[in-house]
């Protein structure tokens, strides 16, 4: 009993009467709005599920855009449309008339798509030649009757026109506002679907007074009347998506549809008949050359740039804005710059001027051996000078050889004089770095011969060590003099304490120097008590640990260092032996890489 209980139940779940109705979207162009299509069309989906089962039909309501948007996205199946957008729509998409509406009004006509030009009463408007250069209102440039029946007679009547009219102002859906716009002035005239004025002043919304009708005509049977051309009416038509055997059966409830059914009379159709002939529209769109293949989409932007044009003009606003914004921020910006190019150069100066001081301080401390260094030189000279005159007052005998040995004493001596003197001067004159090829083992020769007394009276020695192959590299050579000056100074101040251990006592200083592929590594070791500080702090501009000291020393090693795209570093020994070492790293010339520190 159980299981044929089972066997029913699933027998029912199967059966046609509860499959899933078919869900089918039918694109109804909405002339006066949204709400007003439903309602008219509600009725006739309602009377369609019944003719046919297993369907739910929706209305769709649109205007052109969006019903044409709607059928390429595939969210409609059916559409229910003028021969217009018929003709455009078919020249992108399969599609096939079913049926053609037959009007409630008019005696069930099937031609009752039409224009009516309708100007205010008192004006002075009789024909369309008086609306040359006026502004006038029309729902949409692809509406047959809203527009394009109006501009086919335009056409035959011999008018431009494409620049008829001062300006056409596409109102889009619902119609009512077409007729307002007349009403206020603010158009000339409006063009609008047959019967569109005879509705609105069935409805109460206008007065019948008020306006007037150019061109008018009333084609026998007709309630409405109108200024062009009639052409077939609206359709239902179907996509190739749709089974054929589905269209048969719509056709044929459409076909069988009474006059008097609640979906017609709300539809405000006296029935379906057969699809009639659509050659009077393509011959008006062949007349007027209209292009179905695309959209004009220029025209639509403009559209929408003219219906939003307050927008438009808060959008340039806002773009004005923001341009004056930009081109003041870009002042700034610029003056700021300018200022900043100037502080730096300043600092420049500031950092020159701080080397020179650094420079002078050198000078100063080591005075009194290059008094010495100038002295030796100048005695040589004078003592050779005085030899000279005394054996010529004394007319001793002076042959050329002994002339010749006595002058060349005296020139070697002043050029010894000379060459210290460059070298101070060098030191003194510091400008802004001049990169040029630098022999670093004469560069570290000049340095030491600068200090050589200062080493003597300190009972220092110097021990110069090179390992690898040597190479020219590409430097600032008095700034670099500088740098190598300031090492082996700082190593003399810190093994020259008489307070030092006995060990420490034996004062050396080494400078080794290793080229390797792409640099060379120069070392200043010393053997004295090690760094006081942190190797950043002491290249810390201002600071010191010396007594008289500028703070400026270290600080300026590390500067013209960094200029040279090159290394500094300050560490203590790691060998049994204590000290220091202050080591720089310089690229060899034309290379590229950075050193490796």
């Amino acid at each position: 009993m159980l299981r044929i209980l089972l066997v029913l139940i699933a027998i029912s779940f199967l059966s046609p009467v509860h499959a899933k109705p078919q869900e089918l979207y039918v694109g109804v162009l909405a002339n006066w709005g949204d709400q007003q299509a439903i309602a008219r069309w509600t009725p006739m989906m309602d009377y369609l599920n019944e003719q046919v089962p297993g369907t739910n039909f929706h209305v769709y309501p649109g205007n052109f855009e969006a019903l044409n948007k709607a059928m390429e996205t595939g969210k409609i199946q059916f559409i229910i449309t003028n021969p217009g957008q018929y003709l455009f729509l078919s020249n992108q998409f399969p599609l096939s008339w079913l049926a053609t509406m037959r009007s409630r009004r008019h005696n069930g006509a099937t031609s009752a798509i039409g224009s009516a030009i309708i100007v205010k009463a008192d004006s002075d408007y009789r024909t369309l030649y008086d609306l040359k250069n006026k502004t006038i209102a029309a729902s949409d440039p692809h509406a047959l009757g809203g527009y394009q029946a109006t501009i086919g007679l335009m056409h035959k009547l011999g008018m431009d026109t494409k620049n008829y009219f001062k300006d056409v102002k596409f109102l889009g859906f619902p119609l009512d506002p077409l007729l307002y716009q007349v009403r206020d002035g603010n158009v000339a005239a409006a063009i609008t679907p047959l019967c569109t004025f005879e509705d609105m002043v069935e409805r109460g919304l206008i007065k019948e007074d008020e306006f007037r009708i150019l061109n008018p005509s009333r084609p026998e049977g007709f309630d409405c009347q109108c200024s062009t051309h009639l052409y077939p009416n609206w359709s239902f038509a179907a996509n190739e998506s749709v089974d054929i055997g589905l269209s048969k059966q719509i056709t044929q409830a459409l076909m069988d549809l009474p006059s008097e059914h609640p979906a017609a009379i709300q539809a405000k159709l006296k029935g379906w008949t057969s699809p009639i002939s659509q050659l009077a529209v393509i011959q008006l769109f062949s007349e007027l050359h209209v292009e179905n293949s695309e959209v004009n989409r220029w025209d639509t932007l403009l559209r929408w740039l003219n219906d939003n044009r307050h927008w438009g003009g808060l959008a340039v606003l806002l773009f004005l804005v923001a341009t004056i914004y930009h081109l003041w921020i870009e002042y700034r910006f610029h003056q700021k710059s300018e200022s900043l190019i100037e502080s730096e150069r300043q600092l420049k100066q500031q950092e020159l001027a701080l080397e020179k001081l650094q420079s002078a301080a050198i000078i100063g401390e080591i005075g009194a051996g290059l008094a010495h260094e100038i002295n030796q030189p100048i005695a040589a000279i004078t003592s050779y000078s005085e030899g000279a005159l005394m054996r010529m007052e004394n007319q001793q005998p002076f042959d050329q050889q002994k002339a010749t040995e006595l002058l060349t004493k005296i020139y070697q001596q002043s050029t010894r004089a000379g060459e210290v003197v460059h070298r101070i001067r060098g030191l003194l004159k510091r400008k802004e770095a001049v990169m040029v090829d630098v022999n670093i083992l004469s560069l570290v020769d000049e340095s030491v011969s600068l200090l050589k007394l200062e080493l003597a009276r300190h009972d220092i020695s110097i021990e110069n060590s090179t390992k690898g192959e040597p190479f020219f590299i590409t430097a600032d050579r008095v700034g670099l003099m500088q740098v190598l000056i300031n090492l082996i100074k700082n190593s003399i101040d810190a093994i020259s304490d008489p307070n030092l251990t006995e060990e420490i006592k034996r004062r050396k200083i080494v400078i080794a120097m290793d080229f390797k592929e792409q640099q060379v590594d120069v070392s200043i070791i010393d053997n004295g008590p090690g760094l006081p500080a942190e190797s950043d702090a002491l290249m810390a501009t201002f600071y010191t640990t010396k007594e008289n000291g500028l703070g400026l020393g270290l600080a300026i090693c590390n500067e013209v260092i960094k200029e040279h795209e090159g290394a500094f570093s300050l560490k203590n020994r790691q060998d049994v032996q204590s000290g220091s070492i202050a080591k720089i790293s310089l690229k060899k010339r034309g290379c590229e890489q950075k050193v490796i520190s």
